[in-house]
C-alpha cells in the first residue's frame, strides 16, 4: 500500500465541479435579471443565492484537493457543497411557489431536455485556467436557452434540474469514497503501513533475527515502562498481531 498524492487540481475534470460552476454562473444571472428592490429589498436573497451557488464549486473544489490526505475532510466539505446545492434548489423552488406554480413534472419535454444534456469530457492544456473558463462556458452554453430565458418560471425551473442533478453526482462521489475507503484505507493508516513495510525491508537487509514465534523479521524497539523501561529488545514486526520478542545479546 502506498501513501500517494495525487495533484490538487483533479477537481477541474469532475462533472459535479463544472455543473456546480454553471449553477454559479446562472444564479449571478437569476438574481441580476429577476431580483430587485420590488421582490428582494436589501438585496437579501441576492446576497443568500449568490453565496449559496458559489460555496458548491468551492467547497467541492477544496474537499477533491484534500482527497488524498484525508478522506474525512474531503467527505466533509463534499457533504457541505451537497447541502449549500440542496439549500439554493429550496430558494428557487420558494420563488417558482410564489408564483402560485409548480416545478415542471419530469414527464415535461422540457425537463427531459435539461436532464438529458451531458457534459462533454475537457480537454485542457497548458493554459490551464484559460481552456477551464472556455469549458465551463462552452458548457454553460448548452442550459443558456433555459437560463437566458426571459419568463422567470423556466429559468427557476432549469436551475432546479440542475441542483437535482447535482445532487446526485454530489451522492455518487460520497458513495465511491465510502466504497474506496472500506477497501484501501485512508492517508493515515496507509502512512502507517508503508512505514511498518519500510521498517521490515531494512530489519532484512541489517540480518535482523526472526521472530522465534511466527518466523517474521524483527525490530529494535525501546521499553516504554516496568522494570526495562529505557531498554532495547527485539519485536515481532507484525506486532500487534505477533507478540514474539527476544533480548538484545550485549
Amino acid at each position: 500500500m502506498q501513501a500517494k498524492i495525487n495533484s490538487a487540481s483533479g477537481y477541474l475534470y469532475l462533472d459535479s465541479w463544472i455543473l456546480s460552476s454553471i449553477l454559479h454562473l446562472g444564479t449571478i444571472d437569476f438574481c441580476k435579471k429577476f431580483l430587485n428592490n420590488s421582490n428582494d429589498p436589501g438585496g437579501r436573497q441576492y446576497a443568500q443565492m449568490t453565496q449559496a451557488a458559489r460555496s458548491a464549486p468551492a467547497n467541492i473544489a477544496e474537499g477533491s484537493s484534500r482527497r488524498d490526505t484525508s478522506k474525512e475532510t474531503f467527505m466533509k466539505l463534499t457533504d457541505v457543497a451537497r447541502a449549500t446545492v440542496s439549500e439554493l434548489a429550496y430558494d428557487y423552488l420558494s420563488i417558482i411557489l410564489s408564483e402560485k406554480q409548480v416545478p415542471w413534472e419530469t414527464a415535461d419535454q422540457r425537463w427531459r431536455q435539461i436532464h438529458d444534456i451531458r457534459l462533454t469530457r475537457p480537454e485542457y492544456s497548458h493554459n490551464l485556467m484559460h481552456d477551464v473558463g472556455a469549458h465551463i462556458l462552452s458548457q454553460k452554453k448548452l442550459f443558456d436557452p433555459w437560463l437566458q430565458s426571459n419568463d422567470m418560471i423556466v429559468a427557476a425551473n432549469a436551475m432546479l434540474i440542475i441542483c437535482g442533478r447535482i445532487g446526485k453526482m454530489i451522492k455518487r462521489q460520497l458513495e465511491q469514497n465510502l466504497e474506496e475507503f472500506s477497501q484501501t484505507g485512508g492517508f493515515t493508516e496507509n502512512l502507517t503501513t508503508l512505514r511498518i513495510e519500510t521498517l521490515k525491508d531494512n530489519a532484512r537487509k541489517e540480518g535482523s533475527p526472526l521472530c522465534p514465534k511466527c518466523g517474521k523479521p524483527m525490530l529494535k524497539r525501546t521499553a516504554k515502562k516496568g522494570q526495562n523501561a529505557g531498554s532495547q529488545f527485539w519485536s515481532c514486526s507484525d506486532y500487534p498481531n505477533c507478540r514474539g520478542t527476544r533480548p538484545i545479546s550485549r
